[in-house]
């Protein structure tokens, strides 16, 4: 095989982006073999800008149809699942639109499908080839900044306006989306805090829901992670700031990390760790301190730099690497079974703001999370209850 042929499911905005990347040539071994949508309108477009490729109605009778090697999921996540697994099933390879699923008993048994399946599955968390987090992760998977102590993320700038949220009926509900905030606009930051810092041992939610908009899923979210060694971590998120903050700080024993706006990074490194200087600092040294008299470059060095990536690439790299794996074996950026840290993480958080107390994601409790989502589903009237 030279070239992977992609059978995108769902040609509205996301996936209508993909399709738009492949065509202009910025994926390597990759072509559009076909897409899956069923608007009608559509068609036009999708023809302009793959006329080879053949349009389907049924992502199924497109998977069957021998038009394509790999399957995207661009479609509403709760349709993620059981669309991965019926590709899986008939040997397509699958690349799942973030999240993986809604709630983590769908995801562990698509998780278990593709673990008995020859075929490739992987997850669309591009921000993974940012090479700027990247860098971040290799700063403290090298322990250049020693042992994490705190970890804090802020990020807002998804503000999103009632109109947004009114254009689609599905949008902003349990039924429909699954979640508000954190299943729609944060799981790459979900993502990325567990993939660099690890994945926290319990989590305490505070959520509102419909707090600035006539939603009934959340727009705003604090939680505290704790990492179980004395490390915590908070994280905060939102659609209701205009202004918008996207700040990630992690404080090693011996440096710190500093993120504006997925751009502009500062690495602090320590000469020695907090605790040497804490050892060794006499009361001439902590008179200095006070007195600004200290010089900070024996105490620290300060390295600085900022994202070089353009917009698109990062998706065009998690498709070229899922293409890549494909044909030569080249290790996947984003494995598809790690989706269900970030769906865990989100669901957490509901559950512990639903009952009021720490939630051990070590003891997780899947059933549990999904009658609470399917009581607020009940509640609204408009989708039939998950299993």
């Amino acid at each position: 095989m030279e070239q992977v042929r992609l059978g995108i499911i769902g040609y509205g905005q996301q996936g209508g982006f993909y399709g738009d990347l492949i065509s202009q040539g910025r994926v390597d071994k990759m072509v559009v073999g076909a897409v899956a949508e069923i608007d009608e309108s559509k068609d036009a477009l999708i023809n302009e800008r793959h006329p080879d490729a053949k349009i389907y109605r049924d992502y199924k009778e497109m998977v069957e149809s021998g038009d394509v090697d790999a399957v995207l999921t661009a479609v509403p996540h709760f349709l993620h699942p059981e669309m991965a697994m019926y590709a899986l099933s008939k040997g397509i390879h699958v690349l799942n639109e973030k999240p993986a699923g809604v709630y983590t008993k769908q995801v562990k048994e698509l998780n278990e499908y593709a673990a008995n399946s020859d075929a490739v599955y992987a997850i669309m968390f591009n921000q993974r080839n940012n090479p700027l987090y990247q860098r971040i992760k290799e700063i403290v998977d090298n322990g250049e900044i020693g042992n994490i102590r705190r970890t804090n993320w802020i990020i807002t700038n998804w503000w999103r306006p009632q109109a947004y949220y009114d254009m689609s009926a599905w949008r902003a509900t349990w039924g429909g989306e699954g979640g508000g905030v954190l299943v729609n606009q944060a799981p790459h930051q979900l993502d990325l805090i567990q993939w660099i810092a690890g994945v926290p041992e319990k989590v305490t939610g505070k959520v509102k829901y419909g707090y600035q908009r006539d939603i009934v899923v959340e727009d705003e979210v604090t939680a505290l992670l704790d990492y179980g060694n004395g490390a915590t971590g908070v994280f905060v998120t939102c659609t209701h700031d205009m202004i918008g903050t996207d700040r990630l700080e992690i404080l090693g024993d011996a440096g710190k990390i500093v993120v504006e706006d997925s751009k502009k990074v500062k690495v602090i490194r320590m000469k020695k760790s907090e605790n040497q200087f804490n050892q060794e600092m006499d009361f001439e040294g902590v008179k200095d301190l006070f007195m600004g008299k200290l010089d900070v470059d024996e105490l620290y060095e300060v390295e600085e730099f900022e994202s070089e990536s353009a917009w698109g690439e990062q998706h065009g790299g998690v498709l070229a690497n899922f293409a890549a794996h494909i044909i030569d074996g080249t290790p996947l950026l984003a494995p598809g079974a790690e989706g269900i840290n970030g769906v865990r993480l989100a669901n957490a958080i509901h559950l512990s703001d639903w009952e009021g107390k720490e939630i051990d994601l070590s003891t997780f409790d899947d059933d549990k999370y999904l009658e609470g989502l399917n009581k607020r589903i009940a509640e609204e009237g408009k989708y039939e209850q998950r299993s």
